[in-house]
């Protein structure tokens, strides 16, 4: 233990973490909080892509069981800050970064595929080619038959089963 103010800046790191404040110490633990209630509000599926160790998954099923009980869960979600606290995050926290990009990713897709979409229902048919040159795979003959009723329904004001329609085929046929 120092003795003096001097002795201060000699502490070892492991030293340094033992002088945090009581406030350091309870932030850090509503963090940890925070995170283990984030954790089981995920889905089975999406935390079956966490690498979570085998006390953290069983934490998760009994939390699975006990979610309609709120005082029990709350209780239960402190128990798994604290099992969070002697884990390695990095893993669990790289892992929800992958899953959030893929999201991203998808939804960046979906509105590059509304506004091919809206560009090919435009007039002109300089799009449609483009794109049947792009994708060979794609029908032509299918392809301009979606433009072409998608077009009358916008036209119509009226969107519908063709403007979902044209949508689902270029989902399914865009990709290289």
């Amino acid at each position: 233990m120092p003795q003096s103010a001097n002795d201060i800046d000699d502490l070892t790191p492991e030293m340094s973490d033992e002088l945090k404040s009581k406030t350091e110490i309870k932030k850090e633990m509503h963090q940890l909080q925070d995170f283990a209630q984030s954790l089981v509000e995920m889905s089975k599926h999406q935390r079956s892509l966490i690498p979570l160790n085998e006390e953290l998954k069983y934490a998760m099923v009994v939390a699975d069981k006990i979610k309609n009980k709120n005082e029990a869960l709350r209780r239960h979600i402190r128990h798994i800050a604290k099992i969070l606290l002697e884990t390695d995050l990095n893993p669990i926290h790289q892992a929800i970064a992958v899953m959030d990009n893929k999201h991203q990713q998808s939804t960046a897709k979906f509105i590059r595929l509304e506004n091919l979409r809206d560009e090919l229902i435009e007039p002109g048919n300089d799009a449609v080619e483009a794109l049947l040159a792009e994708f060979t795979q794609m029908e032509r003959q299918k392809l301009k038959q979606l433009v072409r009723h998608a077009a009358k329904e916008k036209k119509a004001e009226k969107l519908g089963k063709h403007y979902r329609n044209l949508f689902t085929y270029l989902k399914e046929n865009s990709h290289k």
